[in-house]
């Protein structure tokens, strides 16, 4: 069987997605500070030219990294916004979603040290603070659009609300990978569904 001949677009989308994925193993595993564009490169199959020709530089290619991320699980909520879904099925797909976030930890830990460079670095925490408050901004949409279609009104702001969503699930895993004898994967997701259920199963106000 033949293969589809890959475009010169396609070849370097797929350079470019293979270095964002030896990128987020590697800042996982030790740190963006530790992680050199050579050991990105190395660990992608490919040479420092093929990063440079796709990225200006680490810290570029770490926020690409978190677009990339972010996108996804735009995506995932975005599947929810269809008047034509039971109220109950966005529910428990809305529910599976957020309480299952914390087993991606290559991920978390991808934010994690966003969160601690942007602490330290004025230029890159602007970057990051734009990007998440486009997530913030998208996550309290998708709140304005739950309780529209309940017919009740959110406890509190949107907005507000979203930030909430936000920081329990880094706190919750930040626990989990940090004393996981005492936060387990299962306790985690137990945790985060039960927070979830509290807000969707409210009763109207």
């Amino acid at each position: 069987m033949n293969r589809k001949r890959l475009t010169r677009e396609d070849s370097r989308d797929q350079t470019k997605q293979r270095l964002l994925d030896a990128a987020q193993r590697l800042v996982a595993k030790k740190g963006l500070d530790a992680t050199s564009v050579e050991d990105i490169a190395a660990a992608a199959g490919y040479t420092r030219g093929a990063f440079y020709s796709n990225f200006g530089g680490k810290h570029d290619l770490f926020i690409d990294l978190l677009r990339r991320d972010h996108e996804k699980a735009l995506g995932e909520f975005n599947a929810l916004l269809r008047d034509d879904l039971p109220i109950e099925e966005i529910k428990a797909r809305t529910r599976e979603l957020y309480s299952t976030y914390c087993r991606t930890t290559d991920s978390f830990m991808s934010w994690t040290e966003a969160r601690m460079l942007g602490t330290r670095d004025a230029k890159f925490r602007a970057k990051l603070n734009a990007l998440l408050s486009d997530k913030r901004d998208q996550i309290a949409a998708f709140i304005a659009y739950f309780y529209q279609r309940t017919g009740t009104s959110p406890p509190l702001a949107p907005q507000i609300m979203a930030l909430g969503f936000m920081s329990l699930i880094e706190g919750v895993k930040l626990f989990e990978l940090s004393s996981p004898t005492d936060m387990t994967a299962q306790a985690a997701e137990s945790i985060l569904a039960l927070f979830m259920d509290s807000i969707i199963n409210a009763p109207p106000r």
